[in-house]
């Protein structure tokens, strides 16, 4: 059978899949340690913000196979994948599916770490905007969906190796290389995602950020000088 190589994955997608998977293992392990340590938790959470803040505005401007219109796990595209029928490149239905879910899952770790406190020394960019109680309440669910995230990334890890080992498709090499061997002639290359795109991107990625790093808040005044 006749292949040809297309390009599927754009370089700002393959960064940020690879660079969140660096800065999600710094989390775990800073977290792990506690101590000093913890202000690089923090820091690596920010900078998950501005990641996921990239890819949701890159899902919009980016190119073909980045575009969440392109990978809507839609009840008749699943259908059609459980079938058999499902013939595209980028992500097939379930891996969308999956692909939302740790999204969403991350998007909810990073927005409570935000407005978290460690009951010591630290406190998230944000926690001045909300109460204490409402700090704490919101640091407890960042702790118990640290749990969530282990369980969706093993079975996203899983489901790549389940992939390579019985399927014979390497998901992996494209997400490194950005692009794929494909059979169909009428598979074509992705599209788009030019640099005007990513410009935006990274404009909104900044004013993310911008929020996200609490430089809009304004610093306590100074305390009274000692009375002499």
């Amino acid at each position: 059978m006749n292949t040809r190589k297309i390009r599927i994955w754009d370089l700002p997608t393959r960064l940020f899949h690879w660079l969140l998977v660096v800065l999600v293992v710094a989390a775990y392990v800073t977290g792990q340690m506690g101590g000093s340590m913890i202000e690089w938790h923090g820091r690596a959470g920010v900078a998950i913000t501005g990641l996921l803040a990239f890819r949701i505005v890159w899902g919009i401007v980016g190119s073909t196979y980045a575009r969440f219109a392109d990978f809507v796990p839609t009840p008749g595209r699943i259908g059609s994948y459980l079938r058999g029928q499902w013939n595209r490149p980028g992500h097939n239905p379930l891996g969308a599916l999956s692909v939302f879910a740790l999204l969403a899952i991350m998007i909810f770790q990073a927005v409570t770490g935000l407005f978290s406190n460690d009951e010591i020394a630290f406190s998230g960019p944000l926690r001045d905007l909300v109460s204490s109680a409402t700090s704490d309440q919101l640091s407890g669910l960042h702790r118990q969906n640290y749990w969530v995230i282990i369980v969706f990334v093993a079975l996203h890890v899983g489901a790549v190796m389940f992939y390579a080992l019985v399927k014979k498709d390497d998901l992996v090499k494209p997400m490194i290389t950005g692009v794929k061997e494909v059979a169909d002639p009428a598979h074509e290359p992705a599209r788009g995602g030019g640099t005007v795109a990513f410009i935006v991107a990274l404009a909104l990625t900044a004013a993310v950020l911008y929020f996200a790093t609490g430089s809009f808040i304004e610093p306590p005044p100074p305390p009274p000088p000692a009375a002499w």
